[in-house]
């Protein structure tokens, strides 16, 4: 008998949770929600849905917004030179 696949969570609770989905330090992931990322807070409580997240981080104020999500197996060099060179204001395609 085949194993279920695991449902992805309907919400991520904590700042961890949200960092750890978006491939991220909690740090970063509190500086974007006061950039704009779709995060809910009530009281001391934080939580985001995963939906909204994916959205938000391919589609910031109209444009395409250039993240990378590092893996184990990613080159980061790469992805550095990409980075700046997206904010030099000459994005290069790879």
């Amino acid at each position: 008998m085949a194993k279920a696949r695991p449902k992805p969570p309907q919400r991520l609770k904590g700042w961890a949770a949200i960092a750890k989905f978006l491939g991220q330090t909690p740090s970063v992931a509190q500086r974007w929600h006061r950039e704009g990322m779709p995060v809910t807070i009530e009281g001391r409580a934080v939580s985001a849905d995963p939906a909204a997240l994916a959205r938000w981080i391919g589609t910031e104020s109209g444009k395409v917004r250039p993240i990378r999500i590092a893996g184990p197996r990613g080159d980061l060099v790469a992805d550095l030179k990409q980075g700046l060179s997206y904010v030099r204001g000459s994005p290069k395609k790879h």
